[in-house]
């Protein structure tokens, strides 16, 4: 240990963020270890590295006694007053023991040690890096697939994509490109493991905010998002200048704006609907494509009962009830969507005096929650 041991830590310090007291500190910790391990693990030492010269000391530091027991760990009140006259019992004095061998096993251990504390702050820099692009859009590239999870390249550090993550039907290879939502960030031994997903809203959310300036900016804001990944997407938009239509912005001329998402997400379908203040206009404009007649708002209940042209039923309702299914999540509503004809039979019946329940066919055995941010 010398001057270009410490010029060496000096750099290693500067280039890697590293404190040079911490480091020279933990390499007096390990060397600790390392003279137990090989003089005597019983022994009480300290060793000390002089920042001036980088020589290396050891000493042990022994508890003054009037009755020595175990010469190891004690001395001698007569003996310990022959150094300092001062001393009384209790008193800790060192001693230097510092054997002629352990240069070596001081330059190795502080090797170990520096690459060691490499490593972690390489580590900590890059959780420190990745941990501010939680809820993000990153470009990955599949690196390998083991046990229907795909590892994927994130640059510096490695993204997990779990199966429950990966979007339906969408097959993964070897050095594909794609863009990935961050979840989360975790701290392992092995270093950052970035948890990654197709299938959140948030993903459909990043891209829209990168695609169209106007969301980027502020004047167009996603009020809020449904999503059955692989199929459908609803997502209602608000602006904040009447004189931008929002659909519009987020559609783009000859809808190459929202093609662009579209091809990103496989072919995924996204209905961009206006969002209103107004429950009525706005649970009307959730069920696009489909033309909603009339739409009645039962407050206490947080429901809504939709009348739809005959024609227009299964189109508003949409395949296994995804449209409504969607549209519910989107509003934050609960919908019962009735036909032309449905609704009139109902009336008739209410006029007739008989006991009517709005909520059986189509929707009974639908469970609608609250809608998704």
């Amino acid at each position: 240990m010398n001057n270009e041991f410490l010029e060496a830590i000096e750099i290693i310090a500067r280039d890697r963020g590293i404190s040079r007291e911490v480091l020279i500190e933990t390499i007096e910790s390990a060397l600790v270890s390392a003279y137990k391990r090989n003089f005597g693990s019983s022994h009480n030492v300290s060793v000390n590295i002089d920042r001036e010269s980088g020589d290396v000391r050891v000493f042990a530091i022994k508890n003054v006694v009037e009755q020595v027991e175990d010469d190891t760990l004690e001395v001698g009140l007569e003996e310990a007053r022959k150094i300092n006259r001062a001393y009384e019992p209790g008193d800790l004095v060192e001693f230097e023991v510092t054997p002629k061998s352990f240069g070596r096993i001081a330059a190795q251990t502080a090797k170990q040690v520096v690459m060691q504390r490499i490593r972690e702050a390489e580590r900590g820099m890059i959780f420190d890096e990745y941990i501010e692009k939680e809820n993000e859009v990153l470009t990955a590239i599949v690196q390998r697939i083991e046990k229907k999870n795909v590892y994927v390249e994130l640059g510096k550090a490695e993204g997990v994509l779990l199966p429950s993550e990966h979007m339906p039907g969408e097959e993964y290879q070897i050095n594909d490109r794609l863009k990935v939502y961050v979840v989360e960030v975790k701290k392992t031994n092995k270093g950052p493991q970035v948890m990654v997903s197709r299938t959140h809203p948030g993903l459909v959310k990043r891209l829209f905010e990168l695609e169209v300036p106007e969301i980027h900016s502020g004047v167009v804001q996603i009020k809020s998002i449904s999503r059955e990944a692989g199929s459908r997407t609803k997502m209602a938009v608000y602006s904040s200048d009447e004189a931008i239509d929002p659909v519009g912005a987020c559609v783009g001329q000859r809808g190459t704006r929202v093609e662009r998402i579209v091809e990103e997400l496989k072919g995924e379908k996204i209905d961009i609907i206006k969002w209103n203040a107004d429950p009525i206009d706005y649970i009307a404009n959730s069920l696009s494509p489909a033309r909603v007649i009339m739409v009645q708002v039962l407050e206490d209940e947080h429901a809504a009962r939709v009348i739809v042209p005959d024609s227009q039923l299964s189109l508003a309702i949409g395949k296994e009830g995804q449209n409504a299914r969607l549209a519910a999540k989107l509003t934050g509503w609960k919908i019962d969507i009735k036909s032309q004809s449905q609704a009139q039979a109902l009336l008739m019946a209410e006029d007739a005096g008989e006991e009517v329940v709005w909520e059986d066919e189509p929707l009974e055995n639908f469970e609608f929650t609250d809608a998704e941010e």
